[in-house]
């Protein structure tokens, strides 16, 4: 027996007891379920967020810091950034994407392997102190990432929830997992900034389609799958809003792993660069995909306490 039909009886356990279904193949009688998990887990004594900060990441689904890193610390990123990006030896592999039609790097995963600089800001305390305390307990790197959008090439994502792609591709089962992104270009309204729809996150949007197999080799150039429909996006902004994070490099935008984003492509000269590091919670590791026969390969799902070197 294959081992992919191995996977299919333990993908229909996990469909029937699923409180998130997803990857449908009809349009479901709501256009969303109620998020079941509290957002944010933890209190005001427990880390450097305040009240106020967290009544915020609470209400809205995230929370941006500016200046959260100071210009010395950018600068040092952003050499180990380009000291990444320009290594002819990562073209064409699978922890690398390169922009659709061209062979410039567009992200490279497991930049904490990758790189002792990235490890190092991934398990900055700073980070670990804000992110514990979102989530009310200890935490793993689930995945890490570079996000590079050049001047006037760089292409746009659609709207998503991570969340929704984590627990159909990765198997995450609840809602306990928070993104870092800290910008590493100055972020402005023309060269494409991640856009959010505040309170977006309270709400899961089940979407249609069966996951193809080796589904991230598309999605991580163009998603199609785990698209929300147009009318469910429509009401959704119509209650919240749109909103785009800007400001100097050095900035730290959290956001709750359901929070709806996307970003348009970058209209002017100017490259836009983060890096983010998704944070899971330990007592939230991975199961069986709830939404595809097989979950996604080591470098897009880590395994709490698993560095597998790859360059």
């Amino acid at each position: 027996m294959s081992a992919q039909t191995q996977a299919r009886p333990a993908q229909v356990d996990a469909r029937r007891d699923d409180p998130y279904p997803t990857r449908l193949s009809r349009r479901p009688d709501l256009p969303w379920l109620s998020r079941r998990e509290p957002v944010v887990k933890g209190r005001p004594e427990d880390g450097p967020l305040s009240r106020s900060q967290l009544d915020e990441f609470e209400r809205r689904g995230f929370l941006f810091e500016p200046g959260f890193l100071d210009e010395r610390e950018v600068a040092d990123l952003t050499g180990a950034l380009h000291d990444l990006l320009g290594r002819d030896d990562f073209r064409g592999r699978d922890f690398s994407v390169t922009e659709p039609g061209s062979k410039e790097i567009r992200s490279l995963f497991a930049v904490h392997v990758l790189s002792e600089r990235f490890r190092e800001l991934a398990e900055d305390p700073r980070l670990l102190g804000r992110v514990r305390q979102i989530l009310g307990g200890d935490v793993y790197v689930h995945q890490s990432r570079i996000n590079y959008k050049p001047g006037f090439h760089g292409k746009g994502f659609n709207w998503h929830s991570d969340f929704e792609t984590w627990h159909a591709e990765d198997g995450m089962p609840a809602m306990h997992a928070v993104s870092a992104s800290i910008v590493l270009t100055d972020n402005h309204a023309f060269n494409g900034p991640l856009m959010l729809i505040p309170g977006s996150h309270k709400v899961f949007v089940p979407c249609l389609g069966e996951t193809p197999d080796d589904h991230h080799k598309q999605s991580l150039k163009t998603q199609e799958f785990g698209v929300p429909d147009n009318q469910v996006l429509r009401e959704l902004i119509d209650r919240g809003g749109i909103e785009a994070p800007t400001g100097k490099a050095g900035g730290l935008l959290l956001f709750d792993c359901n929070t709806l984003h996307g970003s348009n492509a970058n209209m002017s000269p100017d490259p836009r660069s983060n890096v983010f590091f998704v944070y899971n919670r330990r007592d939230n590791v991975c199961v069986t995909p709830y939404g595809a026969r097989r979950r996604r390969p080591w470098f897009l799902a880590h395994e709490p306490g698993a560095s597998r070197p790859c360059a």
